[in-house]
């Protein structure tokens, strides 16, 4: 399963599959995130599918959808409170690991320096650079 780090912490994945979700818990993951909304297109693992395998190998799951290219408060909110309880290491991931970068770099940026989450979403192979004005514009914003 390739997974790239954004962090010690939090690792991005493109879709996952139930083996993989279970393997997890061997990499000490202990939380995973999924912001896809289920059966987004054919031959997607059911969501369903993808809880048991979590719940099996004793990891958090957490449905955070989103799409088109809009991430709404209550998702950038729900992904940072997420983070904020997470007991280790997490894995966000969605088609191809792009919308749970942004949802991370969007709910840390209040505290997190926006060039530093883009540089980070860089080295995971990910252009943040688009969302620069709304990192900056949450940055400091404690609202």
């Amino acid at each position: 399963m390739p997974h790239k780090p954004l962090t010690p912490t939090i690792s991005v994945a493109g879709q996952l599959s139930a083996d993989e979700i279970r393997a997890l818990a061997a990499e000490g993951y202990s939380t995973v995130i999924c912001n896809r909304p289920d059966g987004e297109e054919p031959g997607q693992p059911p969501l369903s599918e993808l809880q048991a395998a979590a719940r099996e190998a004793g990891i958090a799951f957490h449905h955070i959808p989103v799409s088109g290219g809009q991430f709404p408060e209550s998702a950038i909110s729900a992904f940072g409170e997420v983070l904020d309880s997470a007991d280790g290491k997490v894995m966000a991931y969605c088609r191809s690991g792009t919308r749970s970068t942004c949802l991370w770099a969007l709910s840390q940026a209040r505290t997190a320096e926006p060039a530093s989450l883009i540089e980070a979403g860089a080295r995971a192979g990910y252009d943040l650079a688009p969302l620069a004005p709304a990192l900056a514009a949450r940055h400091g914003n404690n609202a």
